[in-house]
């Protein structure tokens, strides 16, 4: 193992790739097939959008807690520990885990150069994989066509909003950056968009690809109702 502790090894992956955003799949789609974290049987859900990412999946682990169904999530960036981005049924991996995980990913790059978020989703798939949970919660870094987590099929892409944000790698309004968010996308796939203003460029994806499209607003609805929210699509309603 080239480091012993979790603090080493950050600090090498800030230094191990001369750009800290390097968008495109082919690098980390081709360490991730020699690191051999499928996620075959486990139902992967993909969150984008400019803002409440992190909020939706951390309402997702609760709801799918409640359920019975184990879940494991990636989100970014953390808040005190980089432990909290990787957490499963709700609970930060431990630093061992964490080393583990980072020791596959360098052996399974070679001399291919990984950004720091690319590295760490790589150590995500790989913990996720080996965990067997039921339902991956990953939330999209930066885009979505481009960003290290689309390497994965969502079996469900959910875009929270959209806003004008990185705009030097995503486009300067909000058709642009729709398009590149609606990336996640699959075909014959569900998605979801839940802010009321929805670019038409996600509808263009969306009808393009075959993928089913839920949006709020038309498919269902939200009202803030004293200090909770109610929500409704057709006869049902929670």
């Amino acid at each position: 193992m080239r480091f012993s502790t979790l603090e080493e090894w950050l600090r090498w992956q800030e230094r191990l790739h001369p750009r800290a955003i390097d968008l495109g799949l082919e690098r980390v789609a081709s360490v991730w097939r020699r690191l051999d974290a499928p996620l075959e049987g486990i139902t992967v859900v993909t969150v984008a959008g400019t803002n409440g990412k992190g909020s939706t999946i951390a309402l997702l682990e609760a709801i799918l807690e409640q359920a019975g169904i184990s879940t494991g999530s990636y989100t970014s960036p953390h808040l005190v520990r980089y432990n909290e981005r990787i957490r499963l049924d709700g609970e930060p991996v431990a630093d061992e885990t964490l080393l583990e995980a980072f020791d596959a990913v360098d052996r399974a790059r070679g001399e291919r150069l990984l950004t720091y978020f690319e590295f760490g989703t790589l150590a995500a798939l790989w913990i996720l994989s080996r965990q067997r949970v039921e339902v991956a919660l990953l939330e999209v870094g930066l885009g979505g066509r481009l960003d290290a987590v689309n390497i994965l099929d969502a079996d469900l892409a959910m875009i929270t909003s959209i806003d004008l944000d990185h705009q030097a790698w995503l486009g300067d309004d909000r058709e642009v950056i729709g398009r590149e968010k609606a990336g996640i996308f699959r075909p014959g796939r569900p998605a979801v968009f839940s802010a009321p203003d929805m670019p038409a460029s996600v509808g263009e994806v969306a009808a393009a690809l075959g993928t089913p499209l839920h949006r709020h607003g038309v498919h269902f609805h939200l009202a803030e109702r004293g200090e909770g929210w109610s929500w409704w699509s057709g006869s049902r309603r929670f």
